[in-house]
């Protein structure tokens, strides 16, 4: 290890950073339970293609490979993440997201991977949806192994693990079944039988064990009784079974969930005790809500896709998004977006000034791994949001021309991100700002402050700095005495940008142009606007 990484290990030992408190947690566990040095440290993520991904599914990639690249500074153990798809789980209902939800009703029940793709994919519906995230994984770049619930009950990696559940089945089935309701524990099994005639995962009464031979006897829907193996995909597991039998079967080193996970978690973890694993450390997360508070579901598709915000923003600002407040329940909606990727800027232009410390506390280190690119920002999305507004622009080339006047020598070859932020506000000021818009004729005080507002920059040159244009709309907020002061920038967001919020006005008006500026004004006095 070179004297560099040396002294950051130092730094990152002490950081407060959640990640590399989950790091430090981590590193406890593995000392804690002996495991050698060079055997791999494995992550894991759970994903259930039940519904179409979102978000959600994304920040658990996302919180894990920050706490992995944390772990990976203040350890030389080798790491591995595996992204699980529980694609073998039966369809229990049919997103209301999908096209054809009558036609694949017919399939309920069936595992997730011998579903039709109601979209008209060759592939099932599991397989689809699992296409789906690894296409957006690999997008953000992400290191993982994807592994498939399918596969690895089918192909025999669980087998093991499955004939020790069968084994210890009165053990196991005793941790769950208090906290179950009276007839559910009358037929609760933590075995799920494959229908032989239907390939339907049964939720039936198990009537026999066969230790040896490794096969349980269900009674089947006409009280015929069926022996089956537990394994080589003949049985799923419950979920709970599923996940301890999954966390030993694969040596699970960390793994979080989310808060009304808890107590699955410390279920799942007695079981793995039970199987003579040992339970991985983890994180639980609060839950995003949609715009009216409400848990975001797949099945409901009442959040965020993944593909809507990139559509309207660059991926960095959804990891930030990911990285803040982990464990407070945050709204997952459009409105969230511009100021998600003005934070990012925020943080990106600080991270070159700032000490080491402070640096592996910035949001940019963990979404870059360490390495976030210099690029200076001179213009702020939500600005940028504004002057699509004011100029009408629907080509990032119109925008260009007002932001090289504001910024000499700042071009879209010598500022990626910010030429990729200039299409991204067009896209969401069409979507989101413009229906929106509701302009108003100023009166009143405002009247006249406008009025000398306009002469002000009748008077100034048209590169005026935007400070000093700042500083006058402020003194003529205390003139003509608004009283809050923020009465006043209210009125000439409402009167020029039709919304009661938008940008420091100094810089919306040096980035559009004094010419333009003073024409929007006019407009407005003469009631044009409104």
């Amino acid at each position: 290890m070179s004297t560099s990484d040396t002294a950051l290990r130092d730094i990152a030992l002490n950081s407060n950073a959640w990640p590399f408190v989950e790091a430090r947690n981590l590193i406890k566990r593995l000392d804690k339970m002996g495991k050698p040095a060079d055997e791999p440290v494995i992550f894991e993520t759970g994903y259930g293609p039940s519904g179409l991904p979102h978000i959600g599914t994304f920040g658990e990639v996302a919180r894990t490979t920050m706490v992995r690249q944390a772990f990976q500074i203040l350890s030389d153990r080798p790491t591995r993440l595996i992204a699980f798809s529980d694609d073998m789980d039966g369809m229990r209902k049919v997103p209301d997201n999908v096209p054809n939800i009558k036609e694949t009703e017919q399939y309920l029940g069936l595992p997730l991977t011998k579903v039709p793709d109601p979209f008209g994919s060759n592939l099932s519906f599991g397989s689809a949806n699992n296409e789906r995230l690894k296409a957006f994984l690999d997008q953000f770049g992400f290191d993982y192994e994807f592994y498939s619930a399918t596969d690895c009950y089918s192909s025999g990696d669980f087998d093991e693990t499955l004939l020790k559940v069968l084994e210890r089945y009165d053990a196991v089935i005793n941790v769950i079944l208090p906290t179950l309701g009276e007839e559910r524990r009358k037929t609760y099994s933590p075995f799920l039988p494959v229908c032989p005639k239907t390939g339907k995962v049964l939720q039936v009464p198990v009537v026999d064990r066969n230790v040896e031979a490794g096969t349980i006897t269900y009674e089947d829907e006409d009280g015929s009784h069926v022996e089956v193996p537990v394994t080589g995909g003949h049985c799923k597991l419950q979920w709970k079974v599923d996940w301890a039998m999954r966390w030993t079967a694969l040596g699970v080193d960390y793994e979080m969930a989310g808060k009304d996970l808890i107590d699955s978690v410390t279920l799942s973890s007695k079981i793995t005790r039970i199987l003579g694993g040992t339970p991985p450390e983890g994180f639980n997360y609060e839950l995003f809500l949609d715009e009216n508070g409400a848990k975001i579901s797949k099945s409901k598709g009442n959040g965020l896709t993944i593909e809507e915000w990139l559509k309207y923003a660059a991926p960095e600002s959804l990891s930030l998004y990911m990285f803040q407040s982990p464990r407070k329940a945050k709204r997952l909606y459009f409105d969230v977006i511009p100021k998600a990727v003005d934070e990012y800027v925020k943080f990106l232009d600080a991270f070159d000034g700032q000490d080491a410390d402070k640096q592996l506390g910035n949001p940019v280190w963990h979404i870059h791994n360490g390495q976030p690119p210099a690029e200076d920002m001179p213009i702020s999305f939500g600005l940028l949001l504004n002057l699509v507004g004011a100029s009408h622009a629907d080509s990032p080339a119109k925008l260009w021309q007002f932001i090289s006047k504001y910024a000499p020598g700042a071009t879209p070859e010598n500022h990626p991100l910010l030429d990729r932020l200039v299409g991204f506000a067009i896209a969401y000021y069409q979507d989101f700002v413009a229906p929106t818009r509701q302009f108003r004729a100023p009166e009143g005080k405002e009247i006249q402050a406008m009025e000398e507002l306009l002469a002000f920059l009748d008077g100034a040159a048209e590169d005026m700095a935007a400070q000093d244009i700042q500083n006058e709309i402020y003194a003529l907020g205390k003139k003509y005495e608004f009283d809050p002061l923020r009465d006043w920038f209210k009125a000439l967001y409402e009167t020029l940008l039709g919304q009661s919020q938008g940008p420091r006005m100094g810089s919306f008006i040096a980035l559009y142009g004094g010419a333009n500026s003073k024409e929007l004004i006019a407009q407005a006095l003469k009631g044009e606007l409104a």
